[in-house]
C-alpha cells in the first residue's frame, strides 16, 4: 500500500477566536469538509492524503440530481435535516453522527483505477480489523450481499478526491424518509427493503465506533500525519462558500 498521509483537522474550540466558545459561524457540516477535501488537494504537497468526519443529520446528493426528485426536503426542514450538493457523481445519501465518512485525495490521472485501488484500501482496511468487506459493483463496499459503504469520486487535473459513507449505525426512520427513491427503484425493491440491502457495522463488530476509526487511521496512516491550523481552516471557509450557495446546491 502506498504511503497515506493523515490530514488532522483541529477541533472548532482550538481555532475560536481567543478560545471563545463555538458559535454558529464555527458549525461544520458537509460543506466544510468537502472545501477541505478541495483545499487539501490544491494546497497540500503532492501525496496521499486522507481523513475522517462525521456530522450532524444531512443529507448530500450527487452533483448531476436534481434535489426535488432525490429529497424529502419538507421531511429534511421539520426534522432539521441539512442539504448539501457535492462535485462527485452518484446518488443521494444521508449521514448522521452514527455514521462516518471517508475522504481521500490522490495525485492521480487514473480515475478509473485509481477509484478502483480506493474501494480496495478501504475493504482491506476493515478486513485488518475483523469485518469480511469487499467491493462490488462500481461505487460499494459490501458484507457479504449487504451495503455498508457507498462511494463516489470526481477528478480535476492531477489528483482525484474519492469520498463515502461508512455506515455503523444510523437513524434509520430519517435515512429512509429525508431520501426520496424514483418511482423505477420503489417497483423494483420497495422503501422497506432498504433495511435488507443494506447492513450496520455495530451488527458485525463489537467495537466501538472511535475505536474502528482509531485502526483504520492506524491501518491506513500510521503515524503519518499533517496538521492543518487556523489559517488552513479559514481557507477552507473561503472555498465553502461555494459549496453554500443556493444556486449551487438547488441550481439544475
Amino acid at each position: 500500500m502506498s504511503e497515506v498521509i493523515y490530514v488532522d483537522i483541529p477541533p472548532v474550540a482550538a481555532v475560536s477566536q481567543g478560545g471563545s466558545s463555538s458559535t454558529k459561524e464555527d458549525y461544520r457540516g458537509i460543506s466544510f469538509y468537502l472545501a477541505a477535501e478541495e483545499y487539501v488537494a490544491r494546497a497540500l504537497p503532492a501525496a496521499n492524503y486522507f481523513f475522517m468526519w462525521q456530522v450532524e443529520p444531512s443529507v448530500i446528493f450527487g452533483r448531476n440530481q436534481v434535489v426535488d426528485n432525490e429529497v424529502n426536503l419538507a421531511y429534511c426542514e421539520a426534522h432539521g435535516i441539512r442539504t448539501y450538493r457535492r462535485k462527485s457523481g452518484g446518488g443521494c445519501v444521508y449521514a448522521d453522527m452514527s455514521n462516518v465518512m471517508l475522504s481521500y485525495i490522490t495525485p492521480e490521472d487514473r480515475v478509473k483505477e485509481t477509484f478502483a485501488y480506493y474501494l480496495r484500501m478501504a475493504s482491506e482496511t476493515l478486513k485488518s480489523i475483523g469485518i469480511d468487506a469487499h467491493p462490488s459493483g462500481r461505487n460499494d463496499i459490501m458484507l457479504g450481499d449487504r451495503k455498508v459503504s457507498g462511494n463516489a469520486m470526481y477528478h480535476f487535473p492531477g489528483r482525484v478526491i474519492a469520498h463515502g459513507t461508512l455506515l455503523y449505525d444510523t437513524d434509520m426512520e430519517n435515512m429512509l424518509h429525508a431520501i426520496t427513491p424514483s418511482r423505477t427503484k420503489l417497483s423494483k425493491h420497495g422503501v422497506e427493503s432498504v433495511r435488507q440491502r443494506i447492513c450496520l457495522l455495530k451488527d458485525y463488530t463489537d467495537l466501538p465506533l472511535d475505536e474502528i476509526k482509531q485502526r483504520i487511521r492506524d491501518h491506513l496512516c500510521g503515524s503519518n500525519v499533517v496538521a492543518l491550523n487556523a489559517s488552513d481552516i479559514r481557507s477552507i471557509r473561503l472555498i465553502e462558500r461555494k459549496y453554500l450557495d443556493p444556486r449551487f446546491i438547488f441550481g439544475q
